[in-house]
């Protein structure tokens, strides 16, 4: 998890994810949004914007960790 959320803070994904809800606040206006609507709205757009070398990296760390595992 530390892996993850250093990789998506080095590529900018957070602030990118911070700008998103900041918006969305502003738009709707700060008393009219809860944070379940936030979750909401910004969650299939988080996913998606996750970079593809991020997803690779994670995927191949994991891959390695479960054949030495197995062994």
């Amino acid at each position: 998890m530390e892996l993850l959320r250093e990789r998506l803070v080095d590529c900018g994904w957070k602030d990118e994810m911070k700008a998103i809800c900041r918006a969305f606040v502003k738009k709707k206006g700060r008393n009219n949004v809860t944070v379940d609507e936030l979750i909401h709205v910004i969650t299939p757009k988080g996913r998606a914007s996750v970079p593809d070398s991020v997803k690779a990296e994670l995927l191949q760390r994991i891959q390695t960790f479960l054949v030495s595992a197995a062994l």
